[in-house]
């Protein structure tokens, strides 16, 4: 599946390339595992003295207007140790999350995300509780890189292709007036962790609200795309980002 979506993503790129990327990726997905059991256990303290973030001036300005923000990121870097560093930033985290399918793996999964002191909202009906989570001034944690079904995405190019994206999140940024943030995680050579925050994405130019949304996404798709081709191993390949596809016409 890995070589598969790698092909997609680098079709320009020799077999042999892709086969070391994703030995890369796999390399990093082992020590992400490790890193997440220790949080588990150890002192989070000690996992956030890995940790440094750039670009916080950004998170500032878009907390300068009463109400939270819209956070973009995805399954890049160790992004569960994202979740921690929340604390960095000192403004509350609440984390849109799905239930893992393996009741084992979700159970632990919420144990982990639980010692971050995140919030955590069930991605089934969240809306309620992510509005009720921006008036309360958290900022809403949402990971955009995964396949949407045909009913909730809208089709956005990212690495090339119409691939189906969420529309949640630039739903959210229009009806509530959030800004939305891209942050994202990514592992450095020597072990450590650089979290970037980048500007907020620009207000659609759009005329029609579903216009507007299908803009917005496509900023999102434009983002984490652009993180991912900078560090490619980084991002978790297992999965079958481009299964829906457009209807033929």
């Amino acid at each position: 599946m890995a070589l598969e979506n790698l092909a997609i993503a680098f079709p320009d790129q020799s077999t042999a390339a892709r086969q070391r990327l994703c030995r890369a990726s796999f390399r990093h997905l082992g020590m992400t595992l490790v890193e997440s059991a220790l949080l588990l256990v150890a002192d989070p303290g000690i996992m956030l003295s890995r940790v440094s973030v750039d670009g916080l001036e950004h998170l500032r300005a878009a907390a300068g207007t009463p109400g939270g923000i819209l956070l973009l990121t995805g399954h890049f870097g160790n992004w569960e140790l994202l979740g921690l560093a929340h604390i960095l930033a000192g403004l509350p985290l609440a984390v849109v999350v799905r239930p893992l399918d393996s009741p084992l793996l979700n159970r632990l999964a919420e144990r982990l995300r639980a010692r971050t002191g995140a919030e955590l909202i069930a991605k089934r009906r969240a809306l309620p509780a992510v509005v009720d989570a921006l008036r309360r001034g958290r900022m809403i944690g949402i990971l955009l890189d995964q396949n949407a079904s045909r009913a909730e995405g809208v089709f956005v190019p990212f690495f090339g292709r119409p691939t189906s994206t969420s529309r949640s999140l630039a739903l959210l940024s229009l009806r509530t007036g959030r800004p939305i943030v891209p942050v994202f995680i990514h592992r450095e050579p020597d072990g450590r962790h650089r979290i970037v925050v980048e500007a907020a994405l620009g207000p659609p130019a759009a005329g029609s609200p579903d216009a507007a949304v299908v803009e917005l996404t496509a900023q999102c798709a434009q983002r984490t795309e652009a993180t991912i081709r900078r560090w490619p191993e980084q991002w978790f390949w297992l999965h079958r980002r481009w299964r829906t596809r457009p209807s033929a016409s």
